[in-house]
């Protein structure tokens, strides 16, 4: 059975004159960027398949849905190991 684990990114982020954090782009390991096409949901939220809590950002990356999470001052991305 597969289960998720966390994968730390690199973030492309817009950071707002109020201190609002909205991610742009992830970089992955290989340095392939991605943008981010849309962002669904911001809450703080414990990531239960992989460990840890943050603030979770839904967001939609080339049509899939992929929680991005802000732990403490590092980004993470839940992926499945196989």
């Amino acid at each position: 059975m597969s289960r998720p684990h966390k994968i730390y990114v690199s973030v492309v982020a817009h950071y707002d004159i109020d201190g609002n954090i909205t991610p742009l782009k992830i970089i992955w390991k290989n340095n392939i960027m991605y943008s981010i096409d849309k962002i669904t949901q911001k809450i703080p939220a414990a990531s239960l398949k992989s460990g840890g809590y943050g603030m979770r950002y839904t967001c939609t990356i080339h049509g899939h849905v992929r929680y991005l999470y802000l732990e403490e001052s590092r980004w993470f991305i839940e992926k499945m190991e196989g």
